[in-house]
């Protein structure tokens, strides 16, 4: 019987640049509340979200990925040619097939990578960085390009005051690569299936199609059903990862939750007892809840403003649709 060659990749992999794009149409409080019934107040104290936001037609998928991994791979100080891979976390890109990982992949001039797309919701960047750093851990790529893209915009309801506030677009990406110390910790990732229609779209596409729905299908979720289970069980995730991690939250210096309301990020903060020096992302005061893109526009932002820097210890957790989560500690770039 023949042996198979074990794979050669790197000992370990590391994030080595992170980019970022935000739609240049800003969409304050005010806009919202011409299709609800509600008040500038209400929406800052139940959420945290002053403006988000909102792409303009040019503004695609594609064309914001597209800017975001140009920067997170100039970050990375290397060239799209050494791209080995691309993965795009969206559930917002319309098309059914082909995925657009392909034609970012090709309009940024990486080459012939592996391309792909999947679908995980708010924790979809912990998805793909975990299957990124295997690809470079395994060998099959030196570099791989990790982006999380949404134009929710596109998936909401303006006339629902339980959601209409809540969601903005843009993208986020990173560079995954080699690494000769563990600069990616062990992920703590699952799902609660029995929980899955605490966020969904309203109607299935193919409702749609057969002229069930009079609204276009949207993004629709029980509030406090999902806030009970953010704040209680991912608390308990994010400590996991730390202990999969072999540190403590006194050892961190960053906490990178995903966006999705500022109530749920500051019980989380409470929950874990983290420490008065840990910086707190809260990125969606500005930036809304952009789902798979949270975590690393969240990112981009802390390191471009100062408020962390490269070589910090972070927690990043993702979660959300599914109900699915990941959460990992990583070392930023």
């Amino acid at each position: 019987m023949a042996k198979i060659r074990p794979s050669q990749g790197a000992p370990y992999a590391r994030i080595m640049g992170v980019g970022g794009y935000r739609p240049t149409r800003v969409v304050p409080n005010e806009v919202i509340l011409q299709t609800i019934d509600s008040s500038d107040e209400w929406i800052r104290s139940r959420s945290g979200i002053a403006t988000r936001h909102w792409a303009s037609d040019e503004e695609t998928v594609a064309m914001m990925s597209i800017e975001a991994s140009g920067k997170a791979i100039a970050d990375a100080g290397i060239t799209p040619e050494q791209i080995g891979g691309v993965i795009v976390s969206t559930v917002s890109h319309f098309k059914q097939t082909p995925a657009v990982a392909t034609e970012i992949a090709d309009r940024i001039g990486a080459g012939k990578p592996a391309a792909f797309d999947i679908s995980a919701g708010c924790a979809g960047f912990g998805y793909g960085l975990t299957l990124a750093k295997g690809m470079v851990v395994e060998g099959s790529a030196d570099y791989v390009l990790v982006i999380g893209v949404e134009r929710l915009s596109d998936l909401t309801d303006l006339e629902d005051r339980a959601t209409a506030f809540l969601f903005g677009d843009g993208a986020g990406a990173v560079v995954v690569g080699p690494s000769q110390e563990p600069e990616i910790g062990p992920t703590v990732w699952g799902s609660e299936g029995d929980k899955s229609n605490t966020i969904t779209q309203t109607v299935p596409w193919d409702d749609y199609r057969n002229g069930t729905p009079e609204k276009f299908p949207a993004l629709t979720q029980e509030g406090q059903a999902v806030f009970r289970w953010a704040v209680f069980e991912m608390a308990k995730i994010a400590q996991q990862a730390l202990d999969a991690a072999g540190i403590t939250s006194a050892d961190l210096d960053v906490f990178i939750p995903h966006q999705a309301n500022m109530r749920i990020i500051d019980s989380m903060v409470k929950t874990l007892k983290l420490p008065e020096h840990v910086t707190v992302a809260r990125d969606v005061e500005t930036t809304g809840n952009t789902s798979a893109a949270s975590i690393p526009l969240a990112m981009e932002r802390l390191l471009a403003t100062g408020q962390a820097k490269s070589g910090d210890t972070a927690l990043v957790i993702g979660f959300g649709a599914g109900l699915v989560y990941a959460a990992t500690v990583v070392t930023l770039p």
